[in-house]
């Protein structure tokens, strides 16, 4: 199976632009979890209950979890989804420690 190219794509999270890459198979995909993200990021501000982008950011990441966990219906290859809510969680990291050095 050949290697897929690698693009690098600027996003905005809650305001705040990332620059995070990904395989290009996988592009669009990372959009529709970068939007849906940024959604959950700012119900939880809105709620006016959590102050503060690091502590949006993981309690964003609980309720996404939570939901993902007790979601009905058909069974999910929990494998793959693992795999891929860990390399979104690892690029949010890194995307998240690279935008700490501007500051």
């Amino acid at each position: 199976m050949p290697v897929s190219a690698t693009v690098s794509l600027d996003v905005a999270i809650m305001g705040r632009e990332f620059r995070v890459s990904c395989p290009e198979a996988e592009r669009e995909s990372l959009l529709k979890a970068v939007a849906y993200l940024d959604k959950k990021m700012r119900e939880v501000r809105e709620s006016g209950k959590v102050i503060g982008v690091e502590r949006v950011a993981i309690m964003a990441a609980l309720n996404i979890a939570h939901d993902y966990l007790n979601q009905q219906g058909a069974p999910a290859d929990t494998e793959a989804a693992q795999a891929r809510l860990e390399r979104i969680g690892g690029l949010i990291d890194q995307a998240l420690s690279e935008q700490d050095n501007l500051f």
